[in-house]
Formats: C-alpha cells, structure tokens, sequence
C-alpha cells in the first residue's frame, strides 16, 4: 500500500526535545496570558524577521479580525477572490464589506490597476495577500492607498521570511498578518501575529488580544481571547531551532520539482517563492488532462495535491448573491482558480517521493 504524500507539513522535532518545555509550563503553573514562553517567542520572532511589533494570537483569522478592530475600519475594504477563505470572513464578521477585484496572471496578487478602479467614496482600505509568499506590488499599492487616504492591511499568511530589498514585507502597510497554522512554513501548531508599525498600535492590539484588559479591573476597549497558549509558544520556539534547515529542505524541494517537470507541454511552473511554502502549477494546453482530472489521477495514488485557491470566494455559498460580489469581473482569478494545483511540499519530503508525484503528471501526458 502506498503512503500518502501530503501538500505540505511541518517538520518536527522529537517529542524528547519537547519534554522539557511542557515540564517547565507545569511546574511554573501559567499555562497562557502572556506567559513566560509567550514573551521569547514574541522577541525571538520579531528579531529572526526582522520586524519590531510583534502580537502573537491563537490563529492567522482572529489575528486580522483584531487588526481590522484595531485600525475602526468601517464601509468597504478591496480584496482578493483569490484566496482562504478567512481573508474574506474577517472583513464580514467586522461588518464591512469585501470588494473583490481582479489578480495578477504572474504573482496571483491583486492587481493595483483593478484596484484603482473599484475605489469609491465608501473604500476605507485595501486587504492585499501575499499570495503563496510571493510579495504584492507593494509600491504602487502604497501610492494609491496615500493618494486616496486609505488603510492598508496586508494578510501575510503565506510570507513567512519573505524579504524585499529593504528588509520584511512584514512592514508594509499599516499592519501585517502572519498565519503560524501547522500546515505554514513555520508554525506553533495553531497560531498567528499581527506586525504593528510602532508601540502604540501594539499596545492597543495587545489589548484587544485579551478581552480589552488594562489590569485586573480596567477594561478599556471590548476586546476578543485571541491569546496564544504556552504550549504553542514552547513548540514555536523550539520549532524556531530548526527553521533555517527546514527552509533550506524546501529549497531543495522546489528544484527538484523544477527539474524534473521541465519541459511537459502545458504544465507551466509558477514563480518561485523565497520561502518555498507551495509549489504550485498551471494545468493548461496541450496537457491532455483538466486540472481535475490529473487531481483526481494523484488521489488514486494516493497523493494529496491540492486545488489552492478553488473555488474562488466569489464562488462560495456564503458570498455567492451578495450585493458587492459581482460588482468587477474577475477573467484572470476564474481562469487561475480552473488551472491551479499545489503538489506536495515540506521539509521531511524524499527526492523518491517527488519523483513519485512527477511520474502521475508524466504518466497521465504519456498515455493520453
């Protein structure tokens, strides 16, 4: 019986070296509330990327929900389709109302002339992904957000360690969201962060991170219980041990990949992300199959690839018939969205093992 190769996962440590920390949490009894290991890895992860504000959260979604609290957005936010579900859900559970324009053909990013375009009098803000680690445009995004005296709050769920050639993208905009959810490049089981631009910004996120506390009997502003664990925090740290070799794994991941899917006519190979946390492909012509059909021919083999992002959120039950959602047509997301599957990547995947997924995409050309 073959083993089943997974899209992504986190490479991890031995439960010996873990031992420890979870010794250390119970005899010091403060198992969350900012508690000892909360506030290394909030130091620890700010120094490694490069970024001063750091708020850990219990997960990426609750982390943008607080970051659009924080900053009292109200009206309507420009975002991608093209995208997890969350982006979008964390605009409507704030009440506000997504606005969903069209993608890059190269990045999969929103594109900033699309974005101009939808602008009103009700726009408050821009809510850009860096969508498989690949950075926005994020000078032409910064230049209409000043021209048109907007927020801009970029959900970096894919950017772990993504770098321009001024240091983290992480301090673009006016907050940035990390998601440390396990299947992420580095991940604390279940986690995230927003990345303030100054202290006070993230003393007012800290706040609302914990219920709107000040002390004991203050509280200030009607916060939510995004707090990270101690246990989260303790594998987040010991999870940062290990992320330079994990990164470099991945590296050496994603060249394989390259090599060996070079030249399959309608197989088209999609940037290269700095962190290689996907690795997605086009399904196009000539290559005989659909992009579902060679998705299904991985899952007879057991191998996990995944359609990612599909359906587009426009697409979705829970938007579809909203008054906003087909307000700008999206030819460029819809036709990513049919052609788009990620193949297995993590740091602990074989060279056999990607030869084994190369072969489905090559076996299923050959007999066709």
């Amino acid at each position: 019986m073959k083993k089943d190769i997974f899209v992504t996962q986190p490479l991890l440590p031995e439960l010996d070296a873990f031992i420890p920390y979870l010794q250390q949490i119970w005899q010091s009894k403060c198992l969350t509330n900012n508690g000892p290991y909360h506030q290394l890895l909030e130091q620890a992860l700010g120094d490694y990327l490069g970024v001063e504000h750091l708020s850990l959260f219990n997960n990426g979604t609750t982390a943008l929900m607080t970051a659009l609290q924080a900053m009292a957005i109200e009206g309507e936010v420009i975002t991608t389709p093209y995208t997890f579900a969350a982006t979008a859900h964390a605009l409507v559970w704030n009440r506000l109302t997504p606005v969903f324009v069209d993608i890059d053909p190269h990045t999969f990013n929103l594109d900033p002339r699309a974005i101009e375009a939808a602008i009103t009098p009700r726009t408050q803000a821009i809510l850009p992904v860096h969508c498989y680690g690949l950075p926005c445009d994020v000078r032409a995004i910064e230049q209409l957000a000043r021209r048109h005296n907007l927020r801009v709050i970029y959900d970096a769920a894919h950017a772990f360690a993504v770098k321009d050639s001024e240091g983290s993208v992480l301090r673009h905009g006016d907050m940035s969201i990390l998601s440390l959810h396990a299947t992420k490049v580095f991940n604390t089981f279940e986690g995230g962060a927003i990345i303030s631009p100054h202290a006070e910004a993230k003393r007012h996120v800290d706040q609302l991170r914990n219920f709107g506390f000040v002390n004991e009997t203050s509280v200030v502003t009607c916060g939510i219980n995004g707090k990270m664990s101690e246990i989260n925090a303790a594998f987040g740290l010991l999870q940062l041990q290990h992320i330079d070799d994990a990164l470099a794994r991945r590296q050496a991941v994603d060249t394989a990949y390259r090599r060996l899917l070079s030249g399959i006519e309608g197989i088209t190979l999609c940037q290269e992300a700095q962190n290689h946390g996907y690795f997605p492909i086009l399904v196009q012509s000539p290559y005989p199959l659909s992009r579902d059909q060679l998705y299904e021919a991985f899952k007879l083999q057991c191998i996990f690839a995944r359609r990612y992002f599909y359906p587009l959120i426009t697409d979705m039950d829970a938007y579809r018939g909203r008054p906003d959602t087909d307000r700008h047509p999206l030819p460029v997301a819809t036709q990513i969205a049919r052609q788009i599957i990620c193949l297995p990547l993590h740091a602990d995947l074989s060279l056999a093992d990607v030869e084994r997924v190369v072969a489905v995409i090559r076996e299923s050309s050959a007999v066709m």
